[in-house]
This record gives C-alpha cells, sequence and structure tokens, in this order.
C-alpha cells in the first residue's frame, strides 16, 4: 500500500489508523473530512508531510472523486455515527451513511482503487434504530455494488463490523470519567444493558485484517468481550478511587437496545470462522434462484447469534485491567490523583 485516503479521518477512529499507517511504511495519506478547524489542529499536531487533506463532504461526489483519483486505497470511516440524532434527523443519517458511502464505493471503483473497506456497526444487526438502519442500507450497496463487478475487476470492496469502541468520541467511558472529575453523578441508562468493549487498537487491527485477507464483498467482525453497564461503571470507579460516587439512572434513550449483535445466526451459517475474527461471505447469487436448487438441505446447522449477551462477559477486576491498557484511561487518573494531591 502506497497511497491510502481515510474518509472522516479527523474522527477518534481516522485518527487512530492513520497515526497507525503514518507508522507504517507508506508513501501518502489523504485524510476527507469537512471539519476544517479539526483538520488545522490536526495538520499542527502530526506535521508530517505524507499526510494531505481535503475539506469536502461524502455526500458530495466531486470532492469524493478529487481524494480518491490516485490512491491504492480506501478506508470508509466517515459517519453519523450518534443513535440520539439520527433518530431526530434520521435523512442526514440517510444523506451521510447512505448516499454518502455510495459515493466513496462508486468512486474507487471509477478510479481503480484496489481496496475499500467500509466501517459498519453492530446496530447494523436486526436495527432498531436509525443510525443501525443507515449502516445496514451501507452494508446492502456495498455488497451490491460488489456484486456487480466482473471476477476482474481492479477493486475489492469490503466491510468490517464492529462493537463499542472504548474512548472513542462521544462514547461512554470518557463521559463516566469526565462526571467523576467534575464530581457530578454518574449517568446510566441501564445497568443491565450489556456491551462490547474492544480498544482502537483491536479496531485498527480488523481494518488491516479487512485490506489483506478480503474476498469480493466479505464482511469481517473481530471476536470481542463484553461487560454490563453496571460492571463497566464499578471498574472505573474502583480505578479512580471513589468506589462510591453516586450514580444516577436516567433510562433507556431513544432506541437503545439491551446487548448488541454483531452478527446474526444466519450470517453465520455461511461464514468462517478465523480465529479471532468472522469473516461473512457476500451472497453472491443472481436473482434465478431456480438454477441454485436441488432439493434443498434437510441438515440445516444452527447458529446463534452473536452478541454482547453470549460472548465472553468480564468480571470487573478484568474490565480494569482492560481499561488500564488505554492511554486516555491512566492519562485521566493520572490527572485525577495530581488534582486531589
Amino acid at each position: 500500500m502506497q497511497k491510502l485516503l481515510i474518509t472522516g479521518g479527523t474522527g477518534s477512529f481516522g485518527k487512530t489508523m492513520l497515526r497507525d499507517m503514518l507508522s507504517r511504511d507508506i508513501d501518502e495519506v489523504r485524510v476527507l473530512s469537512r471539519d476544517e478547524e479539526k483538520q488545522d489542529a490536526l495538520r499542527n499536531e502530526l506535521r508530517d508531510p505524507r499526510v494531505r487533506f481535503y475539506v469536502g463532504d461524502i455526500r458530495d461526489r466531486e470532492s469524493v472523486d478529487r481524494a480518491v483519483a490516485g490512491v491504492d486505497c480506501v478506508f470508509h470511516a466517515a459517519a453519523l455515527k450518534q443513535v440520539p440524532s439520527c433518530e431526530f434527523f434520521p435523512m442526514e443519517a440517510v444523506r451521510t451513511n447512505i448516499v454518502g458511502s455510495e459515493n466513496v464505493v462508486r468512486s474507487a471503483v471509477a478510479h481503480d482503487v484496489r481496496s475499500v473497506v467500509c466501517l459498519s456497526t453492530d446496530k447494523a444487526v436486526f436495527p432498531v434504530n436509525a443510525m443501525g438502519m443507515s449502516k445496514a442500507m451501507m452494508e446492502k450497496l456495498a455488497q451490491s455494488v460488489a456484486r456487480s463487478l466482473p471476477d476482474d475487476a481492479a477493486t475489492t470492496i469490503s466491510m468490517v463490523r464492529y462493537g463499542n469502541v472504548m474512548c472513542s468520541r462521544g462514547s461512554a467511558i470518557p463521559l463516566f470519567m469526565r462526571q467523576i472529575r467534575t464530581g457530578r453523578p454518574i449517568s446510566v441508562t441501564e445497568p443491565t444493558m450489556t456491551r462490547f468493549l474492544m480498544p482502537l487498537r483491536d479496531s485498527v487491527a480488523l481494518v488491516h485484517h479487512a485490506f489483506e485477507h478480503a474476498n469480493q464483498g466479505d464482511l469481517f467482525i473481530r471476536k470481542a468481550p463484553a461487560s454490563t453497564i453496571a460492571d463497566l461503571v464499578s471498574a472505573i470507579k474502583e480505578l479512580f478511587g471513589v468506589p462510591d460516587h453516586p450514580v444516577e439512572v436516567i433510562g433507556w434513550r431513544h432506541a437503545e437496545k439491551l446487548y448488541e449483535t454483531l452478527a446474526s445466526g444466519q450470517e453465520l451459517a455461511s461464514g468462517d470462522d478465523m480465529g479471532d475474527y468472522y469473516r461473512i461471505r457476500m451472497d453472491a447469487r443472481d436473482l434465478n434462484y431456480q438454477a441454485y436448487f436441488s432439493e434443498g438441505d434437510s441438515e440445516t446447522s444452527h447458529f446463534d447469534d452473536y452478541h454482547s449477551h453470549n460472548t465472553n462477559q468480564l468480571t470487573v477486576p478484568q474490565v480494569k485491567d482492560l481499561l488500564l491498557t488505554l492511554a486516555e484511561v491512566r492519562g485521566e487518573i493520572d490527572i485525577w490523583e495530581s488534582e486531589r494531591k
């Protein structure tokens, strides 16, 4: 890989991917986003001549084409990600997560990009909210384009699906730590909810796995542990040395789930277990269904959905150990301890 484009490269995930790529032998990384202030801050922070910034919006095909032309690979991370805001403004989610994603995928094909990896989410499985629905449609349109390509196409289109990324922008862990530091109660929606716990480094590894192993239309999932929100809160309070810090249960937000699902049983039935990863293969059939039918399968294998209730459940001490691997958490603890002296 010589030249990479990251859409949404000024977001939490995009910046982590950017820094990872700059630690490797790469000629150029392009960042496409619509926030010029964040681009300017990142430019001054990195001061790396290999990074080129493109101000634009994936909703606009022309700005996408300018950024895509001449790159080898595209990592598509730009999206509207906040569940409540997408509930109130669903057409904005459609325009960015669906129409914008189609612009990225079709531009990559038009410019003979070698590989494009689209970032999806567990909320796309059995979606109950506008954000998840828009991401599910993003997956479907990416596979529809992949399905239409000839066998000798220059571009491979794939997707990665991940759960809750720890310490990403807008996620729960930074909020909980900030509430402790400011002396406010920790606000919890529903303590029995479970969520996957995936460090950003594992999410980046998932993207690299897709770049290296994808066949046309593949979707990759990285296996991850989970915990209840109650155990996550307890772990954070213990790390900060405030086990009696108050917790306020505020109730479910719009369209939240009790647990998150990374893969349905139906998907896993046609998938591959790759150790740390699942590969979900694209259904490459056309509309001539009769051509694929013989006598049916009398021994259909049963697979359970893979979700945050039935994956490996971490105890409070295990959650603490995982949190301490994150530089963001260690940094907040150091600031907290210095302020209390």
